[in-house]
């Protein structure tokens, strides 16, 4: 019963292990919301007095507003609110589309553009790919870009495929001024004329015998030459036709956006996976279609992979496993002292631990991500000490001349409620982070969650089937029984093997516990002679350690340690797109110098798309630019000092601030210290602003002020 009960325990870790969703970092529900308007046009003090300070006054109006922050720069404002945590996202953010759709009516009624954004972190894009060509047109690329798009978007497991770095295509209409003149037809006419044709009316309905019929007019101009060919008017049997008076073609819209995929002209496309996925089926599957698709393209345009989230999930999972194995070496080198089968019983305990601790972590709805893993790597050098100290005592007893079962029995009852008291310490250690409030808490839970339910499956393991496996494997003082059989001459071989290993590992512990007598029993027996002498020793160990923080550094979440970082570009306000252009491509640039450098994504006049969970996307911008940089690897020596070896060479660019973003983990922040100047004048705020930044600047230890 117990080996079928264990059994079962195995195959439904193993089954949680096949089902539980992997991503790279946790998700959690964080009730705020970012609204993005674009004016074209509009310099900040009108985007503020027609946008935003509306916008703000209806949002102010709900309940639980934790923090309210706007935006207003040339043709863009953004509003972003926070609510306290704890609100439901979902409600909240139907309450912001509501006072938005509200507000609607008084906004001007040229908005180019409104994006009402769930600031979701499990909206993280997945991959990100790019569709490169120099010679192709924006239309082409588009077209290209929106059939990817399509069918990653039917892939199980994919919520959804979004297009970056791509101009709108739109129709051109170039109008003649003296050919219009000439012809007699005013551009009223000309726009109305355009305007009609392209029009789809309802006409009603009408009744023909048994059947009703739907009538429309027909709209929804398809190619150049039906625009051409639109009649503009006519008078005295002449007919005056679009392409009497303009040239119709294909243009793309004004262009605020660009993109490059290792200094080359592309087109971006992403995917964002659904909760409760697993990344790597998520990604065999776009993987799986992409590469179909790509065989379609045209020559002089290629689809490159790029991105793909599922590089850094596979890595801390092959860690896990690495650290798995180190553990289960280390674990029998220190026990073989023990005896070869007390070490396996022990060993018994690893696995099977983890087992059960990842079958509950799965039902209790967490995912396999960089935390609960660091959990598991955490628990490993925890979970056998209970086993350890049952089999010992076990063993001891059977020395002692008690039969296996007997001595298993009595050890255990023995020790039971040390080995519970021991449990409890470490899962009392732990709890109080399962507890931590807000997003930092909701955000580290899967950590604290995986010590817990593994250590306290250790627990379990140790009292019951360690015993019972106890009682089977170790070496029994009674005689052995011959049995006879064909069987009989492997097993004596196996004997005499196990008699001869046995020998071996008693020779060996009388050597260790002779140099435990020799070197710990004296310092034992001076430690408990002179107890002031030990507290005193005790308590300088203890100053020296706290006198190490400052030397080690302190921050509540550390990097993410991950092959990936974010250069910023940051222009004058009022700079043009050609401007920031230039200044992301000094970055481009310098990083292709850099052999580690994998991959860049350029982004001029707009953040990178959705990466990193708590890194939210820029808005369009003309002065703002992004390169997203992969590197072959994350060298824990190399990759830090290559940082700052950006940072120290980007200061040097007088036309814009070039920043350099290492990843952190934790929730979203705006900057490890932020400094807010409030007051109703703009410049004087300014002023305000700059003798500050000089005083953050001339701080030891800063970088990074904006």
């Amino acid at each position: 019963f117990t080996l079928v009960v264990f059994g079962l325990l195995i195959a439904l870790g193993v089954a949680s292990l096949m089902n539980v969703p992997r991503a790279e970092d946790p998700t959690f529900p964080f009730p705020a919301a970012t609204i993005t308007m674009v004016y074209p046009g509009a310099d900040p003090a009108d985007v503020e007095r027609v946008l935003v300070k509306p916008l703000e006054d209806a949002i102010s109006t709900l309940d639980n507003v934790k923090k309210l922050q706007s935006s207003a720069l040339d043709g863009v404002g953004v509003v972003h609110v926070e609510f306290f945590y704890g609100e439901d996202p979902e409600k909240k953010q139907d309450e912001v589309i509501r006072e938005f759709n509200a507000l609607r009516p008084q906004l001007p009624a040229d908005l180019a553009r409104v994006e009402i954004r769930k600031n979701n972190p499990g909206l993280v894009n997945i991959m990100k790919m790019a569709l490169v060509s120099e010679t192709a047109d924006y239309r082409t690329l588009k077209n290209k870009a929106e059939d990817l798009q399509d069918l990653i978007e039917t892939v199980p497991g994919v919520r959804q495929s979004e297009i970056w770095a791509s101009p709108t295509p739109e129709v051109r209409v170039a109008v003649d001024l003296q050919r219009l003149s000439r012809q007699g037809v005013s551009l009223g006419q000309l726009e109305q004329a355009i305007r009609g044709e392209n029009a789809s009316i309802p006409g009603g309905s009408v009744d023909a015998g048994l059947r009703r019929y739907n009538l429309k007019t027909s709209g929804s101009l398809e190619s150049l030459d039906e625009i051409r060919d639109i009649v503009v008017a006519s008078a005295g049997g002449r007919v005056v036709k679009v392409r009497d008076v303009a040239t119709v073609e294909w243009a793309s819209s004004e262009r605020n956006y660009i993109g490059r995929y290792n200094g080359e002209r592309a087109v971006f496309i992403t995917a964002n996976q659904k909760d409760a996925q697993n990344v790597f089926a998520v990604r065999d599957g776009i993987y799986e279609k992409a590469e179909e698709w790509a065989k379609t393209l045209p020559p002089g345009m290629r689809l490159e992979l790029g991105y793909d989230q599922s590089r850094n999930v596979a890595h801390r999972l092959n860690r896990l496993g690495l650290d798995f194995a180190i553990a289960v070496s280390l674990v029998l080198l220190t026990l073989l002292p023990l005896g070869l089968r007390a070490a396996g019983v022990v060993m018994i305990s690893i696995p099977l631990s983890l087992a059960i601790g990842l079958a509950a972590l799965y039902f209790a709805g967490f995912s396999l991500n960089q935390l609960s893993i660091a959990g598991f790597v955490l628990a490993l050098g925890l979970l056998v000490d209970d086993s350890i100290v049952v089999v010992e005592n076990i063993s001891r007893w059977v020395r002692n001349g008690y039969d296996r079962v007997e001595a298993a029995v009595r050890a255990t009852d023995q020790i039971w409620l040390a080995v519970l008291g021991c449990t409890a310490t470490l899962l009392l250690a732990f709890l109080p982070l399962l507890f931590l409030p807000e997003g930092a808490g909701q955000f580290v839970r899967s950590l604290p969650a995986a010590v817990l339910f593994t250590v306290a499956a250790s627990l379990f393991v140790a009292l019951t089937v360690i015993p019972f496996l106890a009682s089977r494997m170790l070496r029994s003082n009674r005689p052995r029984v011959h049995k006879g059989g064909p069987l009989q001459p492997l097993r004596d071989r196996l004997h005499a093997f196990n008699d001869r290993f046995d020998a071996v590992a008693d020779r060996v512990l009388e050597r260790v516990m002779g140099a435990i007598h020799r070197i710990y029993g004296p310092a034992l027996r001076w430690a408990l002679s002179k107890p002031r002498r030990t507290l005193a020793g005790a308590g300088a160990v203890f100053l020296l350690s706290l006198a190490m923080v400052p030397l080690i550094g302190f921050s509540l979440f550390p990097t993410a340690d991950i092959p990936q970082f974010m250069v910023r570009v940051e222009a004058p306000q009022g700079a043009s797109l050609e401007e920031t252009d230039r200044g992301v491509r000094v970055v481009e640039a310098e990083l292709k110098k850099h052999p580690e450098v994998k991959q860049t994504f350029a982004h001029v006049g707009h953040g990178s798309p959705f990466i990193y969970y708590n890194i939210w996307p820029s808005s369009t911008a003309a002065n703002y630019g992004e390169v997203f940089v992969q590197l072959e690897k994350w060298d824990p020596g190399r990759s830090p000092a290559l940082l700052e070896e950006l940072r120290a060479k980007f200061a040097e660019y007088p036309s814009a601030q070039i920043t350099v973003k290492q990843f952190e983990n934790g929730p979203p922040v705006d900057a490890p210290v932020a400094v807010r100047i409030v007051g109703p004048e703009v410049e004087r705020l300014r002023t305000i602003a700059a003798q500050v930044e000089g005083v953050v600047k001339a701080h030891p230890g800063t970088r990074d002020v904006d």
